[in-house]
């Protein structure tokens, strides 16, 4: 089932056939009075008929709204043009809105692509594009796409680890937003393209480890965090410890030899890496 125009005419045109036809019945009604003629009964009847089928035929389209014809469960066609109109009478009309809709998800509880339980949830950007498919081919769009995002939200998540720890893997959830809600988006047109609806968006707006395995993974984070700053820690020592001996040896201000240099980068190492204050030891020399 696809989109396809409905006959209409301007509605202010059908409203002058509407005041035509109530003006006839009611001339009609007066002349039956005058002259007791059944044929101006008739005539005023049958006029009568068609004012009331004029008046169901009249329609009003909102602005980002359409409407969806049929007439004794046959399919007519759709308006999605905004104003007054006359179209077939006797129709039952059925309004769909156009406009763009935010679904926020419930936070779901799954496994990540390592098994780790995680809650994630997602706001999802659609509106109708195809009224006829969001009326016929499915029960309910708005149910629809409910159900069908948590599915989609569900499968995604499922592809890709939480955090890329070890650097085993190209995509991660924490790490790499934009790129799963970009996969979250085609998954979710290829769910919904039945029911007529476009995503414009998707996007993750939680994500977080489960409460039972989230005090492990903040300090497996937390360890992470220390041997990465102890690192860097490391590093800037050794460059520190290494421009003191060169700078000691070119301008010749002492004279080392392995053993004591061994000792003087042993305990310039033990200053610099250590967390708490050294205390520094004096040789002042040998006193007989």
């Amino acid at each position: 089932m696809t989109e396809k125009d409905m006959f209409k005419v301007n509605g202010f045109v059908g409203l002058l056939l509407f005041l035509l036809l109530g003006a006839l019945t009611a001339v009609g009604i007066e002349q039956f009075v005058l002259k007791e003629s059944f044929l101006f009964l008739v005539l005023a009847i049958l006029c009568g008929l068609l004012t009331l089928l004029v008046f169901s035929g009249f329609t009003i389209i909102q602005p980002n709204q359409a409407k969806v014809f049929t007439l004794f469960g046959r399919y007519l066609g759709v308006i999605k043009h905004e104003g007054f109109y006359l179209t077939i009478p006797l129709t039952v009309r059925k309004t769909v809105s156009l406009r763009v809709i935010n679904f926020n998800s419930d936070k779901l509880k799954v496994n990540d692509l390592e098994g780790n339980p995680i809650e994630i949830a997602a706001v999802v950007v659609y509106k109708v594009f195809d009224s006829a498919k969001a009326v016929f081919d499915v029960e309910d769009y708005k149910e629809f796409v409910h159900t069908q995002s948590e599915t989609g939200l569900r499968h995604i998540a499922s592809q890709y680890p939480y955090d890329n720890v070890n650097n085993d893997y190209e995509i991660s959830l924490r790490q790499h937003s934009d790129e799963v809600g970009d996969e979250l988006t085609k998954d979710l047109q290829k769910r919904l393209e039945l029911a007529g609806v476009e995503i414009i968006e998707a996007r993750i707006m939680h994500l977080a480890y489960s409460s039972e395995i989230a005090s492990a993974m903040l300090q497996r984070q937390q360890a992470k965090a220390v041997l990465a700053a102890r690192k860097v820690i490391v590093d800037g020592a050794v460059t520190m410890v290494k421009s003191a001996i060169d700078q000691l040896k070119e301008e010749g201000i002492v004279d080392l030899d392995e053993e004591k240099k061994a000792q003087m980068v042993n305990n310039l190492m033990v200053a610099i890496v250590s967390e708490k204050g050294s205390q520094p030891v004096i040789n002042a020399g040998t006193i007989y």
